[in-house]
């Protein structure tokens, strides 16, 4: 875990292995941003020049290391670019400065510790490098046999400490904007971690378990339906799409409570922890990377912790629908009926559209505690990552407007996300001749049916969102800003923020 230290120090007499520095383009010029006035002063005023010679063009993702001159504590230099210099006296941007601190910390894998001389001119700034170098600084290493390989970059150990230059530890803003940020990555870290896990060690029953440890340590109640409970209860979404695995699902409640809150948040997460399709199996090359179909439960667990750390006046809580979907002579076949714990029966079309049955009812379940809002968070269906891309979840609500305040939180803390429609007449090709409804409607806008699916298992009244994080909850392409290679804890931010402007009563 790395450490977060506010240091008043300043950037010439700090010991560090590497000072960061963050560098811009004025028009045709390359310009020091504000922070790194001591550094650019050992290079007499030349650092933007030295770096031009070095084909250096301030551009976001861009990171230059240099020897330290006479005159710093630190034997390194990075400068990191920033894009486009803001008019005078504007903030260069919690993303720019987010993603240019995370860019930072990974080029550091393996130092020790790191001060960052980045253009800090309030709290907000604080909070943005902060998130972004704890964000940037993640490995999964877990299963690495040398953990500090010189041949392995990606096995090298991350940057072990961050200390910010600029940010004020005594003011409570700065303060206060720091420790948010921490918890908020740390947690997202946590997701990050439980999807990355091999599925052999990741199942319903240690994912249930992983909760139930944070739940003790950070004093949140928790539940955990097992097979029976679940047969008991009448669950048939997630029994049905268990069926074929040999480990069997559960249905996770974690809740966090504050004693001055007003409103409830629900949040619900698709937890399959691994998913092969079912009798419905993938084709060859969609298999690989079907652990991160958790992704959705990993997301509303660390915002429930996250909020908890952070003390939010509202009570959260995290439904987690956990299952294996795997092909067996148990499992579900297409073309069963499956009676669902709202009791409505759902004809199984496609055992590979699994995330809907299992999400059914949890959200069923949700709704009986008549909570303010319920929002659930899916890796669900491809046609969502053609429509949208690999970086962006899209967002269906039953209320516009909280759709809309959705977007809009989502792009103030860094997660591109769009709006989509419901359309009411894709609801018509779920209809079933022998069930109640099917699990699988046309194809074209197959992402919206998934939502129109989910619409039916809300309890009436109650406002509710669907994120679908198929497209970012897994990277797997080269690393970027303060994004990894692998599991990325997608939604994780807009879930914290939206749970904040709860408590504050905005929403």
């Amino acid at each position: 875990m790395t450490a977060l230290t506010l240091s008043t120090a300043g950037a010439a007499t700090l010991r560090a292995d590497a000072l960061v520095v963050g560098v811009a383009k004025s028009g045709k010029t390359l310009v020091v941003a504000p922070g790194a006035e001591a550094v650019d002063k050992a290079f007499d005023g030349r650092l933007a020049t030295v770096l031009e010679t070095l084909g250096a063009s301030g551009s976001e993702g861009e990171a230059i290391k240099l020897p330290a001159p006479a005159g710093l504590k630190a034997p390194v230099v990075l400068a990191v670019g920033l894009g486009t210099a803001p008019e005078d006296g504007e903030s260069y941007g919690a993303e720019t400065l987010r993603r240019a601190a995370g860019t930072a910390a990974r080029t550091l894998t393996g130092s020790k510790k790191a001060a960052f001389a980045l253009p800090i001119v309030s709290a907000e700034d604080t909070a943005a490098v902060a998130e972004g170098a704890l964000l940037g600084a993640y490995a999964y290493n877990a299963y690495k046999a040398a953990p500090d390989a010189k041949a392995d970059k990606d096995a090298k150990k991350p940057l072990a400490e961050v200390a910010l230059l600029g940010a004020k530890p005594r003011d409570k803003a700065y303060k206060a904007a720091a420790e948010r940020a921490q918890a908020v990555a740390e947690e997202m870290n946590r997701a990050r971690d439980l999807i990355n896990m091999p599925p052999n060690d990741l199942y319903p029953e240690s994912f249930a378990a992983a909760v139930t440890a944070a739940g003790k340590e950070h004093g949140l109640k928790v539940q955990v339906l097992d097979e029976k409970a679940l047969e008991k209860g009448g669950y048939g979404g997630i029994l049905g799409v268990g069926k074929g695995a040999v480990r069997g699902p559960r249905l996770v409640r974690i809740a966090y409570t504050h004693p001055k809150a007003e409103k409830t948040l629900a949040l619900v997460g698709k937890g399959i922890t691994y998913d092969s399709g079912g009798i419905s199996l993938k084709p060859a090359g969609h298999n690989e990377t079907m652990k991160c179909d958790m992704s959705g439960a990993a997301a509303v667990f660390a915002a429930v912790v996250a909020a908890s750390r952070i003390g939010l006046a509202v009570n959260v809580t995290g439904w987690l629908a956990l299952a294996e979907n795997m092909p067996s002579g148990s499992a579900t076949r297409p073309g069963d009926v499956l009676r669902m714990y709202s009791g409505k029966t759902v004809e199984v079309l496609n055992t590979d559209a699994e995330g809907r049955l299992v999400l059914a009812d949890a959200l069923t379940k949700a709704s009986e505690e008549h909570p303010d809002a319920i929002v659930d968070v899916a890796t669900l269906t491809g046609a969502m990552v053609l429509a949208l891309g690999d970086r962006t979840f899209g967002i269906m609500a039953n209320d516009d407007d909280y759709r809309t305040a959705i977007h809009e939180i989502a792009e103030e803390v860094g997660e591109q996300s769009w709006p989509m429609p419901l359309p009411a007449d894709l609801r018509k090709s779920m209809d079933s001749p022998t069930a109640d409804m099917a699990n699988m409607g046309v194809r074209m806008g197959g992402g919206l049916v998934a939502g129109l699916f989910l619409q039916e298992f809300v309890g009436e009244g109650i406002t509710w969102a669907h994120l679908d994080i198929a497209g970012p909850a897994f990277h797997e392409g080269a690393p970027y800003g303060y994004t990894p290679k692998g599991g990325t804890g997608s939604s994780v931010r807009t879930l914290v923020k939206l749970a904040e402007l709860t408590a504050a009563g905005e929403l």
